[in-house]
């Protein structure tokens, strides 16, 4: 259960550009007394009772949390996606043709993508919901129901291993990625997106309704870009790239609630900030 106070958004963003200001990101000189201008009226509108009660979310694990997104997964507009498929399909526009594994597959999106490129698609996913999704989506693609850290794969069965915005719902990245090594042949590769942990404190963590309607946060890991290497590297992996490309500018980021109260803070907060992490990885 996590505590949300109305202004903790908000007054965050606020919060965010004045330190950006202070630390010389922003000439303009009048851009901090602005923040402190709108910090004073929400200030003053939450004395009026403008802005609300103070509420509390609860938590939700990634198979009840997928079978409410399921429904509406495909056809959401999520921002991320559009910043890290690009880059995630060029590592995998490289990789020739071979035996491949979605790993947290969800509905295909990616398993859709390799199989168009002749790759021999497997797909794992612990929702089957998701699954369900998926299967008619890339009929040509075997599709499993299993975990991450118990992948229910031989050893050193597939040359290409991709999960995407999967791994901040794991509690450690250790065992994860040496199931990953455990599948996959000499020379395979991995290629990782996710969230950026930075994004995970502007509102990304993901969320889906209980059976009730009330929204439940997910699992979200924060970890940082030497979590990754800590548990790549004791099991052989070398790193071929890694990108943190940050999020465009957008009239709608941040949600149209913050943006009535703190517009020009939002965009300072977001502009500059990563919002995906990218690794391709590979085996000798």
């Amino acid at each position: 259960m996590t505590f949300r106070h109305p202004l903790a958004f908000p007054l965050g963003m606020e919060g965010v550009a004045l330190l950006r200001a202070y630390a010389g990101d922003f000439a303009d000189p009048g851009f901090s007394d602005a923040r402190v201008a709108e910090v004073r009226a929400m200030l003053a509108a939450y004395d009026r009772g403008e802005l609300g009660a103070a509420d509390e979310i609860g938590d939700v694990d990634t198979v009840a949390g997928y079978r409410a997104w399921s429904a509406y997964y495909d056809t959401e507009d999520n921002p991320l996606f559009g910043v890290e498929e690009p880059l995630v399909r060029s590592i995998l526009a490289d990789i020739k043709a071979c035996r491949a594994l979605d790993a947290a597959c969800g509905t295909g999106r990616y398993s859709a993508f390799l199989a168009g490129r002749g790759h021999l698609v497997v797909g794992v996913d612990g929702s089957p919901d998701m699954l369900a999704k998926a299967r008619p989506k890339v009929p040509e693609a075997t599709f499993l129901e299993g975990e991450l850290t118990a992948l229910p794969l031989p050893h050193a069965d597939v040359d290409l291993v991709v999960c995407a915005l999967a791994l901040t719902h794991v509690p450690a990245l250790g065992p994860v990625l040496s199931e990953f090594a455990r599948v996959l042949r000499p020379g395979g590769h991995v290629v990782l997106s996710d969230i950026h942990w930075m994004s995970l404190y502007l509102g990304g963590i993901a969320s889906a309704p209980d059976e009730n309607g009330a929204s439940r946060r997910m699992p979200a890991s924060r970890f940082l870009p030497s979590d990754y290497l800590a548990a790549a590297l004791p099991l052989g992996f070398q790193v071929r790239a890694c990108h943190e490309p940050r999020w465009p500018n957008s009239p709608t980021q941040g949600g149209p609630w913050v943006r009535q109260w703190a517009t020009e803070a939002t965009d300072a907060t977001y502009e500059n900030t990563p919002a995906a992490i990218i690794w391709h990885l590979q085996l000798p």
